[in-house]
Order: C-alpha cells, then structure tokens, then sequence
C-alpha cells in the first residue's frame, strides 16, 4: 500500500496544484470588509471541490459573519472512530503591498515553492486532505475511508474567530469526534519533521492607577503624596521575582507540568540560540531560571509587561505629580491556568499592592486556554506513525508560543486534539511573500492518507 499512495498523489500532483491555484487566486480577506465578497466565494468553492473529491456530505455554515465549510465522509464501518479535521479558508490582509515580489492573489511557482497570500496558511495545508482521502480510497480500493471523516474549515480564523466558539456549540452534535486533527501550524524544518503537540493560552489587562485629582506642583506636593506612576512602577516589577518567574500568587496552582519525554524530545532540535536571537533582533536572552529559551517560549507561562504610561511625555520637563498611570499586561498561560482564574489572582494581587490613597481600576479583555495534546494517546501516536511512514524519518515534537482557536475545539467538543501541518517559519505566513513547499504539502497529502489507517488500527 506504501507505494500506492505515494504513486497516486505523484500522478495527481498538477491536478492538486491547478486546483490550490484557482484556490489562492481568491483574495479571502476576513479582517476587510471589501473583501467579505470574496470569503464567501472561496467558501463556495472549497465547497464545490469537497463534492468533487466524494464528500456525500458538505454544508456552508452561516454565522453572523463569515461562511465556515463542513463535509462529512462516513466510514463504512459505523463503529469506526470520528476524526474531524480543522483548519480555515480565509487569509491575512497583504500590506504593505509594494514588498510583494508577485502578486499575493496570482499564485506563482519558484523551484519548489508556491508563493500566494494563503498558500501555507492555510489553503494548502486544507486542500492537501482532500488529496490524502482520494488517494487512501485509491490505494486500498475501497468507497469509503476506514473512518468517518468530518472537515471544519472556518472562514473567521484570520481576523479573531469571533463566532467561532458559538458554532461549534451550536453544532456540537454534528462535530461530535474521537480526535480533532489540527493543520494550521509548521514543523521544525523541512528536513526535521515535527508535530506541535501544544499551544499556549493568552489573557490580558489594563491596569489603572488614580491619585490626586489633577497633576499636582512637585515642589509643593512631591514627597508627601502617592505617586500613581512610582506606585505602578512597583508594582509591574513586584510581577516576577528574582528568577524571573511571574510572582503572582496563585499563578502557577494546577500548572501542568511538561513530561521529561517532552522535554528530551525539545533537547533535541537542532536549535541555534544566537540564530535565534538574530531574528528577535535582540542582545540577550532571559528568562524563567532552569528552562532553555524553547522551553520558556513553549512551557511555561508568562507576564509581560506590553505597555505604560501617565503624566508627562512630552519635551522638556514637567515637574509634577501625577494624576494617574495606565500600563496592559498580557499572561501567556499554559494546560492548567484557567484564564479567569488567571484574572481573579491578577485582580488580587494589583489589589494588595496599591498604595493607600490611590484608586484602582483593572479591566480584563477575553481568555484563551491552552491545549496540548497527551503524548501517550493512541491518536498522537496513530498521526505521528502516519507522518514517520511519509517522511522515512523520526518525528519530533514542537509547541506553539502563541494561542489559537484550538483550544475551543478541544473544550467544546471534548475531543483531544493532534497537530498534522507542514508549514515551515520561512513560509512568511502574515507577511510579503507568503509561500509554501509543494514536496511538503505532497508529504501532507501523504501524511494524512495514512492517517486514517493508522487512526482506524488505534480505535480498535
């Protein structure tokens, strides 16, 4: 069956890639209200193409925004497991426009990279399922997948995935899976596959300090009066303590702490950390102490401190004192940290460290859990035996320092969630120039034709 699978996705190879084309070529634009004609016409199309593929089942999904797609492909056993596959066909907006070296909506081929806005993230990465069930169909000679096969491809992801959370509820019977499989993500590199087996949570808060009713003379009143900029200035540094960990009480209760297998299997990248820094464009790196850079970006939780402000900023001096500072903290959270949770010990702990004299007000934005997925579950070993079999090599693990809509699938759905992507970090996804390599969206297509195998053998 090996070669079967290969050999059908390389004789189908053009016809993938014509299509992808015809794909990219709509400027899907969710965050551009100009642009929402065209999301709803590359919904349109996925949706034609699905049908295509022989997805008996395929739905446009109306929200108060933006179209999502459904299909659905019974398996013929009806006991076999549910899988349902997650990923969005909307894209960034393209600006600045003038570093484009082709244009973003006229995809462009280069060696063995596709250049278009949407080609890694995540047209390409949607598109190379429909592919993978052809040619598992093909190699094994069946009419339908060894398991029921269900496609989610939101049209919102791009611009906040503001209704997102309510359609899966609203659909929760429809979506209802044994695994979700995630392909909006990158591997390590190109010739070092990887599977993200996490992704950090985020919530944020401005926090603000008043003092005197107005500025105040500080000849005639400094020294004698709180200053709400001082008092800020405290307490953001009382936020980590001398090893660098967020000393917040109550941060870290029901932390889930990484695996030493994880950890290992982290060790072993091949990670240049003066590399690294080159690209954060930055001197130094510091951090939680005990954790190297990966594992402080990837495990751990966060506080940083994104910006302040009060009194006087502009030229020359202003000897005053003010009437009030202003400063936004965002919390990276990981497995564990419930994000309002998080936000009631934040409350707390501004609470206990503002001076008497000044009033304080703290207000919360949204919350985003975490997830990562459990190392020793049938189905993380089922998609990573898949990706092994098309690669001819050991998979490693990654997380994602950033937050997702993933979180939501795993919590809505009560389903665990596994990573199968072949982004790469040079495919420019948010930027000029946003390209992706076909051999690798082939190794995609590949990855998951075995996927469904392996999943079907682990369900057993």
């Amino acid at each position: 069956m090996h070669m079967d699978v290969r050999a059908y996705i390389e004789a189908h190879r053009d016809e993938f890639l014509s299509s992808l084309k015809e794909w990219l070529a709509i400027p899907s634009i969710s965050a551009d209200p100009a642009h929402h004609g065209d999301v709803r016409r590359s919904a349109r199309w996925l949706a034609d193409h699905l049908s295509a593929t022989g997805f008996p089942t395929v739905e446009l999904w109306e929200t108060p925004g933006l179209p999502a797609v459904f299909a659905e492909w019974p398996a013929a056993d009806p006991a076999a497991p549910t899988v349902l596959v997650y990923g969005h066909h909307d894209v960034q907006p393209v600006d600045p426009l003038e570093e484009w070296e082709t244009r973003p909506f006229e995809p462009t081929e280069r060696g063995t990279s596709l250049f278009a806005r949407g080609a890694s993230d995540d047209k390409g990465q949607v598109l190379f399922h429909a592919l993978g069930v052809r040619a598992a169909l093909a190699a094994s000679g069946a009419d339908a997948p060894p398991v029921t096969i269900k496609l989610l491809v939101e049209g919102e992801e791009e611009s906040g995935s503001v209704h997102f959370a309510e359609l899966l509820a609203a659909n929760r019977d429809r979506l209802a899976c044994d695994v979700a499989v995630i392909s909006d993500t990158t591997m390590w590199a190109a010739d070092t596959p990887s599977m993200c087996v996490g992704m950090r949570g985020v919530t944020d808060v401005e926090i603000s300090l008043y003092g005197p009713d107005r500025d105040l003379h500080s000849g005639s009143f400094g020294g004698a009066v709180p200053n709400p900029l001082k008092a800020m200035s405290d307490l953001l540094s009382g936020m980590h303590d001398d090893d660098n960990r967020v000393a917040i009480p109550g941060f870290y209760d029901g932390v889930v702490e990484a695996s030493e297998e994880e950890r290992a299997l982290i060790g072993r990248l091949p990670f240049d950390e003066q590399e690294w820094l080159a690209t954060a464009a930055s001197r130094a790196v510091w951090g939680e102490k005990g954790y190297s850079t990966l594992e402080r970006i990837w495990l751990r939780p966060t506080a940083e401190i994104n910006g302040m402000w009060g009194g006087h900023t502009g030229a020359g001096g202003k000897t005053i004192v003010p009437r009030s500072a202003h400063a936004k903290v965002s919390f990276r959270l990981v497995p564990g940290q419930e994000p309002l949770r998080i936000q009631e010990c934040v409350r707390a702990f501004v609470e206990a460290n503002t001076p008497d004299g000044l009033r304080v007000e703290t207000e919360f934005g949204g919350g985003v859990r975490a997830c990562a997925s459990d190392l020793s579950s049938g189905a993380l070993k089922a998609a990573r035996a898949a990706m092994e079999r098309a690669f001819g090599t050991q998979v490693l693990f990654t997380r994602e320092g950033g937050s997702g809509p993933e979180a939501d699938i795993a919590d809505i759905l009560g389903a665990p969630l596994v990573f199968v992507a072949v982004g790469l970090d040079e495919d420019r996804i948010h930027a000029p120039n946003e390209k992706v390599e076909v051999p690798l969206l082939l190794k995609g297509a590949e990855s998951a034709a075995y996927l469904w195998e392996e999943l079907a053998s682990a369900g057993r």
